[in-house]
């Protein structure tokens, strides 16, 4: 048994005082019945809604996030940058603590797990596991099989050298010079797929993860929606 103020504290997101106030104004409700007393103490099994919407009493989240271009991914940026984060996507779910694992440029899209686990997510944007990470690019100029053996070696950059990478020529256009490919990375240095790119005279006019390790992108989720984990997707990326 757990106080119901703790509950929705430790569960829904909301500060003690905040807790109280909807409380008071009749915002909570448990096993179907409003009440507005936080000391009284509640079960497991209990349902406790707030604002209607079940209060999920689980220590750790985890959220795949379809990331919408415009949004930043990092705390960093939020400093320089008063563009929105992709936290802000998930604030109706009421969880503390939420961060994005690992980061994906402003105007990059797809693929993004939130969560409020920090032992996953540093395990996961670890450099030593070496997690395979899988874009769709769009570029400017016609890529060929030059470009694929270039991406494979790898490229020297003024920072670092980085890892040989799988670039999939899947489509070519010559009446608008443009091309879209598939690009595999192991690692995921600053603007790295943009900065290769250019490497070889191509600017990125659009770029999507689809995948990170196991875990796939849900293509059902339109930009900037997003789903909780199912156990068969959080044990994938348990095993990355």
């Amino acid at each position: 048994m757990e106080r119901l103020d703790k509950i929705l504290s430790n569960y829904g997101g909301l500060t003690r005082s905040t807790a109280k106030e909807y409380l008071k104004k009749g915002r909570i409700s448990v096993n179907g019945s409003i009440f507005k007393d936080g000391s009284i103490k509640v079960s497991e099994s209990d349902e406790i809604l707030m604002d209607n919407k079940p209060v999920v009493r689980k220590k750790f989240r985890y959220f795949m996030l379809n990331k919408p271009s415009g949004y930043i991914s990092s705390t960093e940026d939020e400093q320089a940058d008063t563009s929105p984060n992709v936290v802000s996507l998930l604030k109706n779910e009421g969880v503390k603590g939420l961060f994005p694992v690992g980061r994906l440029d402003k105007d990059t899209t797809g693929l993004l797990i939130i969560t409020n686990d920090g032992e996953l997510g540093h395990r996961l944007t670890s450099p030593s596991r070496n997690i395979e990470k899988c874009y769709i690019a769009e570029v400017d100029g016609i890529l060929t099989k030059e470009d694929t053996e270039a991406f494979s070696k790898g490229f020297e950059f003024k920072e670092f050298t980085s890892k040989p990478a799988k670039l999939e020529i899947l489509n070519t256009d010559t009446e608008n010079n443009t091309s879209i490919a598939k690009v595999r990375i192991s690692e995921g240095k600053y603007h790295q797929v943009k900065r290769m790119f250019l490497k070889r005279n191509c600017k990125v006019l659009k770029l999507q993860r689809v995948s990170e390790g196991n875990l796939n992108l849900d293509e059902t989720l339109k930009p900037g929606e997003y789903r909780e984990l199912t156990d068969e997707e959080l044990d994938l990326i348990q095993q990355n």
